[in-house]
């Protein structure tokens, strides 16, 4: 039996709540591990059940959600976090994407796309709502990436950087919107090795997620050109 992705849902809304439950649930890969109604709880939970998958609602009450999600990624580095709203802002976006977001669902998305969207970032990937990501790279590189990278000596794409090129092939994989698995696919590499490839890229560019690595690739790009 394949194993399943753990998942743990934060919403203080009792309808959407169970109703994310029932849905994962009824997924062959899927396994809702708690439904937790708050931070307290949710955090409780995450360090009893060690999810793969933590969905954090981002209007949770009074409580910051952009907090909820730094801590999630403090209590468990390894679960990927996504993030639950109508339609959130950009500057919403890239403050969630700043604390550790791996992911953004809207919540009038079809239940093929929340599985999906769901899926995806368990397997590695960064997703946002399609509806952001015409302007959102170049928020994301002039208030998120710039201020926490390294300044390049010349404009070239990660020049001044060491860079082998194994790893500039993962680069242009990530900007390509492929997840690790398709880029092991692609690349014929385990999918481990693939993750081990963007955790030393983001290290060398002190960068902190897939999402800042493309953002980062697409500017020296658009520098260069």
């Amino acid at each position: 039996m394949a194993k399943k992705t753990l998942v743990l849902v934060i919403e203080d809304n009792r309808l959407v709540r169970d109703g994310l439950a029932a849905l994962l649930d009824a997924q062959p890969d899927f396994k809702v591990v708690a439904a937790a109604d708050g931070a307290n709880e949710g955090l409780r939970q995450l360090r009893e059940t060690k999810p793969h998958v933590v969905l954090v609602d981002a209007t949770l009450g009074n409580q910051d959600s952009r907090r909820v999600v730094e801590s999630v990624k403090k209590t468990a580095p390894e679960a990927r976090v996504i993030v639950m709203d109508l339609l959130p802002a950009q500057e919403d976006v890239i403050a969630f994407i700043k604390a550790g977001a791996n992911g953004f669902i809207v919540k009038d998305a079809t239940a093929e796309d929340v599985v999906g969207t769901i899926r995806s970032v368990a397997e590695g990937a960064d997703v946002v709502p399609h509806a952001l990501t015409g302007t959102l790279l170049s928020h994301i590189v002039a208030r998120a990436v710039l201020r926490n990278t390294p300044v390049l000596d010349t404009p070239g794409i990660m020049e001044g950087v060491r860079m082998t090129r194994r790893e500039r092939e993962v680069i242009d994989l990530v900007i390509d919107g492929l997840g690790n698995r398709e880029i092991a696919k692609r690349l014929k590499l385990a999918p481990h090795t693939v993750n081990n490839y963007v955790r030393h890229i983001l290290e060398k560019l002190a960068l902190h997620s897939r999402l800042q690595l493309a953002a980062f690739a697409h500017k020296a790009k658009d520098a260069s050109g």
